[in-house]
């Protein structure tokens, strides 16, 4: 079996060290906040080169509350992929604002920054970049609309751990950004888990007390917030992995490169990886008009795929009242040949080559 994913081989890999990171939180009692949390934010922090990094319970939780922290227009439009996970649209409904749905490349599948000018209007506040599939969005065209429009950047980077764009890595590029340590992530958690960062100290103060009921001192709540931490003993576990984490996206990149040079079929179109960016392979997601046919095939060949994502935004039932066309979309084009291939530090050259060996004789 070639697995899509293993996390109990990276586990096994790294045991001794995750298990005592654990015991640690356990014997000295500090379950939450305390240095175990404060210890990771600041490598974290460290690691992407931003000046801020504050833990909180999850990737969804980090979006809204970094969302909120822009203190946007009321009932104003944020610009949204269409081609994401469904976290990246609801937490700008959930935040009070109204979504307008872009479309993706249809070479890398991020946002589309052709098509951003087509959504903007007198409404509009803020784009939400996400880093899909480990590839950076361009961020430099972001940048350049943002500025024009004078809007606000949000970097969702729940995909994309470590990945750069013109060497500097993404989390860098918008007034914050997010990350999910969801355990299937690059650096993933056994548990939920999420982070924001940003180099503005105003953006940081608010979303540290939003996350903290609205309080920088306990009891000395300035305004409503909510309860959202990052768990102590997740916070251990990431500091553990973190070390790891360079090593394993190039395992990654190791993996997607030896898919592109040696899958040679016409049936399948294989990803592009832009030239100002590094991309991390969250995942290697490859179209093909055959897509049923082939996920049948792989399983008979004893090789797991996934599929991210079957329904665009757009044409999710949670968003038929917004009545937005999306029929010309390459999201909606694509939604029907998107498959994933494993990808992970799990894989060995020889599971890539027989995933290869058997798509090659996919017909």
């Amino acid at each position: 079996m070639v697995k899509f994913l293993d996390l109990k081989n990276q586990y096994d890999r790294i045991k001794e060290e995750i298990d005592n990171a654990i015991f640690s939180v356990i014997n000295d009692t500090a379950f939450v906040g305390g240095k175990y949390v404060a210890n990771f934010e600041q490598a974290f922090s460290d690691y992407i080169g931003t000046k801020h990094c504050i833990g909180v319970a999850n990737g969804t939780d980090a979006l809204e509350i970094a969302i909120k922290s822009l203190d946007l227009p009321a009932n104003s439009e944020i610009i949204v992929p269409a081609n994401s996970f469904i976290a990246s649209s609801e937490s700008v409904s959930n935040s009070g604002y109204k979504i307008r749905f872009c479309d993706n490349n249809p070479d890398n599948y991020t946002i589309d920054v052709n098509d951003i000018p087509n959504h903007i209007n007198e409404n509009t506040s803020a784009i939400i970049a996400v880093h899909l599939y480990g590839h950076p969005a361009d961020m430099k065209k972001i940048q350049e609309i943002a500025r024009e429009n004078n809007l606000k950047i949000i970097e969702d980077c729940a995909q994309a751990h470590g990945a750069e764009y013109y060497g500097k890595k993404v989390g860098n590029f918008g007034d914050v950004a997010t990350f999910s340590f969801y355990p299937g992530k690059n650096l993933g958690a056994y548990g939920d888990g999420g982070c924001i960062v940003t180099n503005d100290d105003d953006i940081a103060e608010k979303c540290r007390m939003m996350a903290n009921h609205g309080s920088k001192e306990k009891y000395k709540h300035v305004f409503e917030g909510r309860n959202s931490r990052l768990d102590a003993i997740q916070a251990a576990i990431l500091s553990v992995k973190l070390k790891y984490l360079d090593e394993w996206n190039q395992t990654r990149i190791n993996s997607a490169n030896l898919y592109n040079s040696k899958i040679q079929n016409t049936h399948i179109i294989l990803p592009i990886v832009e030239p100002y960016s590094k991309s991390v392979f969250h995942l290697y997601v490859i179209r093909t008009k055959n897509r049923e046919k082939l996920i049948s095939y792989l399983n008979s060949k004893h090789i797991q795929t996934g599929i991210h994502y079957p329904i665009a935004l757009p044409n999710l039932e949670a968003y038929s009242y917004i009545n937005q066309d999306s029929s010309k979309m390459n999201a909606s084009l694509q939604e029907s040949e998107l498959v994933s291939l494993p990808m992970g530090d799990h894989l060995t050259e020889e599971m890539v080559l027989e995933v290869c060996k058997a798509i090659n004789e996919f017909e």
